[in-house]
């Protein structure tokens, strides 16, 4: 089940990139399966790596250690397969004692609300107690949407109005989650461009008020990506990174791009591994991701 969502999300990255694999076969030069190989690599939207495959394919092609275009797409996937990172064990441990704090960040269009809802949801599979703080108190909906969504999965949220200081809210969700015993603190905060500099302060404000209710918190702070924005997104999450120390990425929007590569050169590029992927609208439509599975599903034939 898995494996057919991870599928059908990445059709149609996987779709161009078999277009592009069909032109590797037969009896070709090696210029022209180091041409066919590049368009893979900016098809799928690779970024920087791309590069580095392409000179190792040259001389790997060179040296008789691939005999042509025929195992190149073996070789890349052994290739992709070393670049991509994904989580080392759990994606989400939690600490030993008392309430695990998740602080959730990303630049307003990138699907933060509903990768929160599919985080909980998730976090209540593993029989978790689940509560939410909506932090991003600059945007009316922003509360609303989260209201809709913990109404419908049952979890707590904690909330103010529009306006209010979001580290306020933060403290306030900090010592509900200790009162109520909750498993894990989830706590939202304003969609904001990474080039805002009065907000993204205010991320290490809410950091600061966190760790003085909580001991370590913030324990995971992930970032919302929106995967249909491709490389775009990895300077986001270098800037983001500058002012909260970030633990890991949640790839939304994956089922509607074709630059599924993406997933790979933020791995590589950031150290950060991809935590958890979103594949469609529904809560169930979020997975851990697996670089193994991933380029299963990414080299697929057919549909």
């Amino acid at each position: 089940m898995v494996f057919a969502r991870l599928r059908a999300g990445l059709s149609r990255t996987r779709n161009k990139i078999r277009h592009a694999l069909r032109s590797l076969g037969g009896d070709r030069t090696t210029a022209e399966t180091l041409e066919a190989l590049e368009e893979i690599l900016y098809t799928a939207d690779v970024g920087p790596l791309a590069t580095e495959l392409l000179d190792a394919a040259e001389a790997e092609l060179k040296a008789g250690r691939l005999a042509g275009p025929g195992e190149m797409e073996a070789w890349l996937r052994t290739q992709l397969l070393e670049a991509v990172q994904g989580p080392d064990g759990d994606p989400l441990p939690l600490v030993e004692s008392g309430p695990t704090v998740v602080l959730v960040v990303g630049v307003n269009g990138a699907g933060k609300t509903t990768s929160i809802a599919k985080l909980v949801h998730w976090l209540q599979q593993q029989q978790r107690k689940v509560l939410v703080a909506a932090g991003d108190t600059f945007r009316a909906a922003a509360v609303e949407q989260l209201t809709i969504w913990c109404d419908r999965l049952g979890a707590d949220l904690i909330k103010s109005q529009q306006g209010a200081d979001p580290a306020a809210v933060a403290h306030d969700g900090a010592e509900a989650a200790v009162a109520r015993h909750a498993d894990v603190l989830i706590v939202d905060t304003a969609g904001r461009l990474h080039t805002q500099k009065n907000l993204m302060s205010e991320l290490e404000k809410i950091s600061r008020v966190l760790g003085r209710k909580i001991e370590g918190a913030p324990h995971h702070t992930l970032l919302v990506l929106d995967a249909t924005t491709g490389q775009n997104a990895v300077q986001q999450a270098k800037l983001f990174g500058e002012r909260v120390p970030l633990s890991g990425v949640i790839l939304s929007k994956l089922d509607g791009t074709a630059k599924g590569g993406a997933v790979i050169s933020i791995g590589r590029q950031l150290g950060l591994p991809v935590c958890y992927v979103g594949l469609g609208e529904q809560v169930e439509d979020f997975e851990v991701f697996d670089p193994q599975e991933f380029l299963e599903a990414l080299f697929a034939p057919g549909d």
